[in-house]
């Protein structure tokens, strides 16, 4: 036996005995669909990733916005028109901001927050939005004792569905959306899966698995057009709105 046939053997020994020892069972029914039993040893382990302390974001997530950069993003003419303004993101117009790198199904987080002064009412008071794939939006507005119609405050996926509950914080309070977005499929022309969003605000559960049925609109009913992957996109609705710690994981 040469020197590196005796290196491997051990090794080659730890991974069988590795193997046989490994948790689980071999002799259990299969579960429907007939890959794996039921606690069955040889499943693949999910991979390990380390969630944030509570500011940071998970390791496999990509980090769009720190407080320091620009670079993830663009402004309708290329160059992102907002600004970075203690460390928070500023809406001082020139229209929507998009992410260079386009996304589908995904878990985002982002922080956000309206105007501590206010100004305006309805839907004119501390106004933008989240689009998941430029389309499907997730209302932001100051709705905090702010009557508006029930689609278009803080928190609906707006035009089609009001949120579950009111979880707004005061007016100058940094809010919170934790989105799960199961995009839409199409082949060809024809839509063969519509969009999803579970969404919570400041922690809250206000749309559990809802049904999107197209892209959002104003005043119109929505409907679906073929499409791929596409930018995050924030809205600029004339408002001196501000967003933070955002960051995306891919969910395809």
């Amino acid at each position: 036996m040469n020197r590196s046939a005796f290196v491997a053997l051990p090794l080659l020994l730890c991974l069988v005995q590795g193997d046989q020892h490994r948790p689980g069972y071999d002799d259990t029914p299969y579960l429907p669909g007939g890959q794996w039993r039921v606690h069955d040893k040889s499943r693949p382990y999910p991979r390990v990733v380390h969630p944030g302390d509570g500011t940071a974001a998970p390791s496999d997530a990509i980090v769009l916005f720190d407080g320091t950069s620009l670079d993830a993003w663009a402004g309708k003419d290329g160059k992102p028109q907002w600004t970075i303004d203690d460390g928070s993101l500023l809406v001082t117009g020139g229209g929507p901001l998009h992410t260079k790198q386009k996304f589908g199904s995904c878990q985002l987080h982002i922080e956000w927050r309206t105007p501590a002064k206010i100004k305006g009412n309805g839907q004119g008071r501390g106004n933008s939005g989240v689009f998941l794939m430029s389309r499907y939006e997730v209302q932001v507005l100051d709705s905090y004792d702010n009557p508006t119609y029930a689609d278009g405050q803080a928190a609906a996926i707006y035009g089609q569905y009001p949120p579950l509950v009111n979880a707004c914080r005061k007016p100058g309070e940094w809010q919170t959306y934790d989105i799960v977005f199961d995009a839409p499929k199409f082949e060809g022309e024809k839509l063969v899966k519509p969009a999803y969003f579970t969404v919570f605000h400041n922690g809250v559960l206000v749309h559990d698995h809802d049904k999107v049925i197209g892209a959002t609109a104003h005043r119109k009913l929505a409907h679906y057009s073929p499409h791929g992957k596409a930018p995050l996109q924030l809205q600029d609705h004339g408002n001196p709105v501000r967003y933070r710690n955002i960051w995306i994981r891919p969910l395809d």
